[in-house]
């Protein structure tokens, strides 16, 4: 059977495509193959350098628990405040006011073409030099305000390519029924657009969780992944076990998150079905109202 999109595979091309589907399958087990005997080899499946993590708490606790912490805190912060900011960033771009689009658009332009690394390097000296943070805390202020000035000024374009994507006469047919542009954005535009911005957004804020690590690189900020060097040299340079834990550890945090925003995003579309409206009747009634006085 065709379809528009592609044609019956015949029997020859059935054949090829299981031969293909064989030969990958045994390269990709010869491949795991020769990982597994070259750590073997190495000494790097040692159950003395695995007991750690799979005997006693005190890897966990000592190490992994404390980075996770660091992590976790630091991505937070830097989503709860990149996320605002970014939205506030991609909506003012699209203002019909230059002296609002172009100051929004150079800020945006800016940071985002500053590798985060560097952002990071230049919070930490900004604070040292201009601030009272604690030497201690100046790490973790350094991490987020990088992780903030950068992904607020990806997440504005993914705001502004959201909004831009959706059909204009979304936007005519509320200005015609009376709503104002602020109305327009916030009723019309925006819960529209939020839905299809989703994974893209989700996916930025599992760069910010991934992101956290290049403090604990360059900062000597105490994250997850510096957990693993310092755990690792305590346990006798199990360097393959602590950074296998760390990054199932990692694994487990974005699937999560990708796993809600899956979720989220599969229920407001229904519930858009559902209702089949997106601007509450009331607020039209009054932009019509006053529209009419």
């Amino acid at each position: 059977m065709s379809s528009v999109l592609y044609d019956a595979q015949g029997p020859g091309a059935k054949r090829r495509n299981l031969l293909y589907t064989a030969g990958f399958l045994v390269a990709l087990a010869a491949l795991l193959w020769w990982v597994y005997t070259s750590l073997d080899d190495k000494g790097q499946l040692d159950w003395v350098l695995w007991k750690p993590f799979f005997s006693g708490s005190e890897a966990y606790s000592a190490y992994i628990w404390p980075g996770l912490q660091n992590t976790l805190k630091a991505a937070a912060l830097a989503m709860v405040i990149a996320l605002p900011l970014g939205a506030t960033l991609g909506i003012a771009r699209l203002s019909d006011h230059a002296w609002i689009r172009v100051p929004a658009a150079a800020v945006v332009e800016f940071f985002r073409a500053i590798p985060v690394l560097v952002l990071m390097i230049f919070g930490n000296a900004w604070y040292a030099d201009y601030t009272n943070v604690p030497s201690d805390d100046r790490p973790l202020y350094a991490v987020v305000t990088g992780l903030v000035l950068y992904n607020a000024s990806v997440l504005a374009e993914i705001v502004r390519a959201g909004i831009l994507a959706l059909p204009k006469g979304q936007s005519e047919a509320a200005m015609a029924i009376g709503l104002r542009k602020n109305q327009v954005m916030r009723l019309i535009l925006l819960p529209q657009a939020v839905t299809a911005m989703l994974p893209a957004i989700v996916s930025q804020l599992v760069v910010i969780v991934k992101d956290t690590a290049l403090g604990g690189a360059v900062l000597t900020f105490p994250e997850l992944l510096a957990s693993a060097n310092t755990m690792s040299a305590y346990y006798g340079a199990n360097t393959i076990a602590s950074f296998t834990i760390v990054a199932l550890i990692y694994i487990v945090i974005n699937f999560s998150l990708t796993s809600f925003a899956s979720w989220l995003e599969g229920r407001l579309r229904r519930r858009k079905k559902s209702t089949g409206a997106v601007v509450p009747s009331a607020a039209v009634a009054g932009t019509a109202a006053t529209g009419a006085d």
